[in-house]
């Protein structure tokens, strides 16, 4: 097991690239497939796909070098702005006179639930929201921010992303990222302003791990949120 794991490391230190669209590419495929299929196979491939994207990002650690969480006042603040912005938008938008809710972007009609599924008073209700409150906090920001951030951004910027400092602005690989970002969630407009001051953050400090400590703290409030309100529709 150590000698593959040193193979796959050494392997992924020779195609950056791959190194970086790996753990992405795995995490979408199985949440594509989790969105077709019901019952309870949304919540058992939610929890595979986490464990899964977890040991890839161990594997990669040390590959990946600028995958290193930091802690700042920054990151912070820009994580709780936005997750207030991520569940404040709606009433805002209808305060400064928008008609009503901007339209979202979904693949299936039910809401991912395990309260509902599995009943409030079971273990396999509580478990899988903990799964996802921890893949949401700990796993999630590490890969998207890695593939967004660290590869599509600095790609756009230049041909060879490795030479690109993280810290380096560009317009458009700035809005290009940020659309793209914002297109890979539900709340797509709420996305796209979250990929606005993630890359911000990223391009001030010169460093990934502020964005990837602030994604962790709104994803962790969201789904605390979540949970305390029941607004599931928002998982």
């Amino acid at each position: 097991m150590t000698e593959a794991v040193h193979r796959i490391r050494r392997a992924a230190a020779q195609r950056p690239a791959l190194a970086r669209v790996a753990p992405f590419a795995v995490f979408i495929a199985i949440t594509a497939g989790q969105d077709l299929l019901g019952g309870v196979w949304p919540y058992v491939l939610y929890a595979l796909k986490t464990a899964l994207a977890a040991w890839m990002i161990w594997v990669l650690y040390p590959v990946i070098t600028e995958m290193r969480w930091a802690l700042s006042l920054g990151a912070v603040a820009a994580g709780v702005a936005i997750f207030a912005m991520w569940v404040g938008l709606d009433d805002l938008l209808v305060r400064i006179g928008f008609p009503s809710s901007y339209p979202r972007l979904t693949t299936s009609d039910a809401s991912w639930n395990p309260v509902a599924h599995f009943g409030r008073e079971t273990v396999s209700a509580w478990f899988f929201v903990a799964v996802r409150l921890a893949g949401a906090t700990l796993v999630v920001p590490a890969l998207e921010e890695v593939f967004f951030r660290s590869l599509v951004y600095r790609s756009l910027a230049a041909k060879d992303f490795l030479q690109v400092e993280l810290g380096h602005f560009a317009w458009m690989p700035f809005l290009v990222t940020s659309l793209l970002f914002g297109s890979e969630h539900h709340e797509w407009l709420a996305g796209v302003l979250c990929g606005f001051a993630l890359q911000g953050l990223v391009c001030w400090k010169n460093r990934l791990g502020d964005a990837m400590t602030a994604h962790a703290i709104t994803n962790f409030l969201l789904g605390v949120w979540v949970v305390w309100r029941g607004a599931w529709h928002f998982w």
